[in-house]
């Protein structure tokens, strides 16, 4: 029962395609064959009645998406009229227009417009067999016939379930992304203007000049701050964009790939961080950051080092919050042979903060572990340490039950 229940409150998929030139050629195409079929089978019993029905009953494939339970009801019981009165069943070829609506009934229609119009299909099928019109071999062929219409409209439905269940999910994850890159962007930057706002405060009754050029930092990093973030508002439009039309499947509205919007500027983002940028995080402070890159950065993958750069700039952040009286924070990148270390370090008091606990150290380590890293934090002798190390080749793991996948 709960099966059936299931099928009966099936939604009906959203936004069918609208009805375009390609549909009228389709009902042209059927009127034309049954004309043509009329005049070239002499020899079929009431050929003009049959060839009208055609001809009445084939626009009924324009509101085929829209309307699919009422144009198979339209259909099936009006063909059975011409049936009736020439006492034998329809025998032109071009009534095989009629396979098209069962299809777009499990295609296009609710779950309770399928049961519906499966059993008037059936019971149609099983009146002109009980009338004599269909023979028990024409019977079993035309269900295996119309059970071959649902399951291919079936299969079309929920391929295209999929794919919408698909786009949603990398959507999701984008968002995800963007969210922990908008937190670690705004976060160090906003970290940064304050400090630099409370230094020109501190020193702006006796050294005027020193507060000028804290005022001159601080104009750097909102700058610095409101460039990423048109960065990633970039980025999140042209995700819109890819998944705003479910028809085109991220191919563009011609399906071929192209960007058809007019505007040109699919590919205007600018280049995310690499490893090469953790240098950019030294700062004279308070307090100063300290950068060492050792090895060839070349050899990092950009996946591998925008992660590193976006975990050293979480954690200097983090530094900056919490690390009461440090009077340094160091940053160590290494590249090594396989992997990328990175180590950000602090000589503060001993935090309150617990281990793995907060979203910027929770999002620190899922970019690590997708790259198939680790990333481990916590209270050292003096102060706080965070330890990433990631492959160069940023291979993924599988994502952890919970997650999306």
């Amino acid at each position: 029962m709960s099966a059936i229940r299931s099928v009966w409150n099936e939604p009906r998929p959203a936004d069918p395609p609208a009805r375009t030139w390609r549909d009228w050629v389709l009902v042209a195409a059927f009127v034309v064959a049954a004309v043509i079929e009329g005049i070239v089978r002499p020899d079929v019993p009431g050929r003009w009645l049959q060839v009208a029905t055609v001809v009445v009953l084939a626009p009924t494939l324009l509101w085929r998406r829209t309307h699919p339970l009422l144009m198979v009801a339209i259909a099936f019981v009006a063909s059975g009229v011409p049936a009736v009165i020439l006492d034998r069943e329809l025998d032109l070829t071009a009534n095989v227009f009629m396979l098209v609506l069962p299809y777009a009934l499990f295609r296009w229609g609710s779950g309770r417009a399928m049961v519906l119009g499966a059993t008037l299909i059936l019971a149609k099928v099983g009146v002109n067999a009980a009338l004599g019109f269909l023979t028990p071999t024409d019977v079993g062929a035309g269900v295996v016939i119309l059970s071959a219409a649902f399951a291919l409209g079936l299969a079309f439905r929920y391929r295209a379930g999929a794919r919408k269940r698909e786009r949603e999910q990398v959507a999701l994850l984008e968002r995800e992304r963007l969210a922990r890159d908008l937190h670690d962007v705004v976060g160090h930057h906003v970290s940064a203007v304050a400090v630099r706002a409370q230094a020109g405060l501190a020193v702006s009754g006796t050294d005027p000049g020193a507060a000028a050029d804290a005022l001159r930092v601080i104009e750097g990093e909102a700058t610095r701050a409101l460039a990423e973030m048109r960065t990633l508002v970039r980025a999140l439009r042209s995700d819109e964009l890819r998944t705003e039309d479910p028809r085109t499947d991220g191919l563009g509205a011609d399906g071929l790939g192209a960007d058809n919007s007019g505007t040109g500027e699919a590919a205007d983002l600018a280049p995310g961080p690499t490893i090469a940028d953790v240098e950019r995080l030294a700062d004279t402070g308070p307090p100063p950051v300290e950068v060492l890159l050792e090895g060839d950065p070349a050899r990092v993958t950009a996946a591998v080092g925008a992660a590193v750069h976006r975990i050293a700039q979480e954690s200097v952040t983090n530094a900056r919050r919490h690390a009461r009286g440090a009077t340094r924070i160091a940053v160590l990148v290494t590249v090594g042979d396989m992997s990328v270390r990175l180590r950000v370090s602090d000589d503060g008091d001993a935090p309150t903060r617990p281990a793995g606990s907060g979203f910027g150290l929770a999002g620190m380590r899922e970019r690590a572990e997708l790259l198939g890293g680790t990333l481990e934090a916590g209270p050292a002798a003096r102060g706080w340490t965070v330890e990433a190390v990631l492959p160069l080749s940023g291979a993924p793991r599988t994502p952890r039950t919970g997650r999306p996948a």
